[in-house]
């Protein structure tokens, strides 16, 4: 399994969250802005620069995104 940094993990976790919130509450600009602005900080993270981002990779992103913990030890929902 990949290593990948923690904010890049952050965002994709805070993009996951958010795409729930926008399909329970669709048509909410302020949630578009913020799922596009997490896409942008994830896609053009650092980390890619030096491996391709391969379909394989993004899978292993979301799921330590959605395994990973929180700051206070929790699961996110």
């Amino acid at each position: 399994m990949r290593t990948f940094p923690d904010d890049l993990v952050r965002a994709q976790r805070e993009w996951s969250a958010t795409y729930r919130q926008l399909a329970a509450r669709p048509g909410r600009t302020e949630l578009r802005r913020r799922l596009y602005r997490l896409l942008v900080q994830a896609f053009f993270h650092p980390y890619w620069q030096q491996r391709g981002p391969s379909p394989a990779a993004w899978w292993e992103l979301r799921e330590r995104a959605r395994t990973a913990r929180d700051a206070s030890g929790r699961l996110p929902r």
